[in-house]
């Protein structure tokens, strides 16, 4: 299967970070599961800059339920990667992320993968709608496919 690489230019939120000498492997790449660790920080990067979501204190907190990655250039450290977020759909509760790594100074991808949160009510554990407000702040970060 011919896998469709991203480019940088299909996401509008990119958030640099540094690879740290923990991520590498006994191989002397990064592991797998840490790229999973970059799109977590990425996603919840977008939530708090651009919609304002609060992690600490909010009523609501987005539990990942589905990940996936595709893994197309191997990362070491030490190097900046930049990790592309876009929103795929903003559901009732739900968002689906789009996002892709990329080596500074580099448009195609070396990992993508997809990432999706349901937000629930942080006391009780229940899925509850996601506000309009952060609704509205992530508007503009949504692709079409």
């Amino acid at each position: 299967m011919k896998i469709q690489t991203q480019t940088r230019d299909q996401y509008r939120f990119i958030f640099p970070i540094q690879t740290r000498w923990a991520d590498n492997d006994m191989y002397g790449h990064v592991n797998n599961v840490t790229y999973y660790s970059y799109f977590d920080t990425a996603a919840n990067a977008l939530l708090i800059e651009k919609a304002g979501f609060d992690i600490r204190h909010s009523d609501i907190i987005g539990l990942v339920v589905q990940s996936s990655c595709q893994f197309l250039q191997e990362l070491s450290y030490p190097e900046i990667i930049d990790v592309g977020v876009a929103i795929e759909k903003i559901g009732t509760s739900s968002l689906t992320y789009q996002l892709a790594i990329f080596k500074q100074h580099q448009d195609q991808a070396s990992a993508q993968g997809h990432f999706v949160h349901v937000f629930v009510d942080r006391k009780q554990r229940k899925s509850t709608p996601i506000p309009s407000e952060m609704r509205d702040a992530l508007a503009e970060y949504v692709i079409k496919v």
